[in-house]
């Protein structure tokens, strides 16, 4: 996403998608949205470039809420910011972001929330609250018209993040903060940029620092790899099967293969690191590793 920011999206789009988007020296030259492909790591990743958003997006300002609509079911979210002006930028996106129910490096709030005929409220604080208490539940809950429910705190909690649990609509999706333009900083700058969390700082015109960003990409993603070994033959490591990290068993394997393979499955060997031995025989709720190798035997 570049919001504005001359060339930036479109030039990493560009680089990694094998893509051309229109790059230009002026501000949302992106217009639609341009898919690509990175090819990293052995996994197809596919890249969208947005248009970028402007302050009302959330609101249907310049087709703002397509574009986030589409950045919703993104598994990763690169914000392209000019590296000169990027503090205000960067709020104006959040803040836009925010209002469409997008929570940016946020982990879903551990607080249970369960409806009830009768019973009125209930809360059960787990740890010490700051924020939260009967009367800011219950005034919160009185907002949605809800007067019977049981509502378990886990974690300190904010009212922001209870309203998230009872609309029950959000998403939490990661995001990298892609700072374009390093090339017109110092080095003293730089290094203050570098110590920003969600960061990399880059230059979309130079290439410079593109490594960075793909292996933050990746590490972001946590994606696990696992290379297929068909009977008597080497395994394919040309063409992992990519599954998403807190979702990597034999079975998840499996049916990303081929519907029909796990109701053949006899067992499976594999090789690697979530094992012991090498190979060791599994069943279809064991976990994969990274870069395992799978052999799927199956029934006669």
């Amino acid at each position: 996403w570049d919001k504005p920011d001359p060339g930036g999206s479109s030039g990493i789009n560009a680089e990694y998608g094998g893509v051309y988007s229109e790059v230009a020296a002026y501000e949302f030259t992106t217009l639609t949205t341009v898919p690509g492909v990175i090819r990293y790591k052995g996994a197809k990743i596919q890249l969208l470039d947005l248009p970028g958003i402007i302050e009302g997006a959330k609101d249907g300002k310049g087709r703002g809420r397509q574009v986030i609509a589409v950045a919703r079911t993104c598994k990763l979210i690169f914000i392209v910011l000019d590296v000169l002006k990027p503090l205000g930028d960067k709020a104006i996106i959040e803040k836009e972001l925010e209002g469409f129910g997008i929570r940016l490096n946020k982990s879903p709030p551990n607080i249970t929330f369960r409806k009830k005929e009768k019973g009125g409220i209930n809360l059960t604080q787990v740890v010490p609250q700051s924020e939260l208490d009967l009367d800011s539940v219950k005034q919160i809950l009185g907002e949605y018209r809800i007067s019977n429910a049981d509502v378990v705190l886990k974690e300190d909690s904010s009212c922001d993040d209870l309203i998230d649990v009872i609309e029950g609509n959000r998403v939490y999706i990661p995001c990298i903060y892609v700072l374009n333009k390093i090339d017109q900083i110092s080095i003293e700058e730089l290094d203050i940029i570098y110590k920003i969390p969600h960061c990399v700082p880059l230059s979309a015109h130079h290439k410079w620092n593109f490594d960075d960003l793909l292996e933050k990409m990746w590490e972001y993603l946590n994606l696990t790899r696992i290379y297929t070994k068909p009977k008597g033959q080497l395994p394919d490591f040309n063409a992992p099967v990519v599954l998403k990290e807190d979702n990597r068993t034999i079975e998840t394997f499996c049916n990303s293969l081929h519907k029909g393979i796990l109701k053949d499955l006899k067992y499976a060997l594999v090789w690697g690191s979530s094992v012991k031995y090498q190979p060791q025989r599994v069943g279809k709720e064991h976990i994969l590793g990274d870069e395992d190798i799978v052999q799927v035997i199956k029934k006669h």
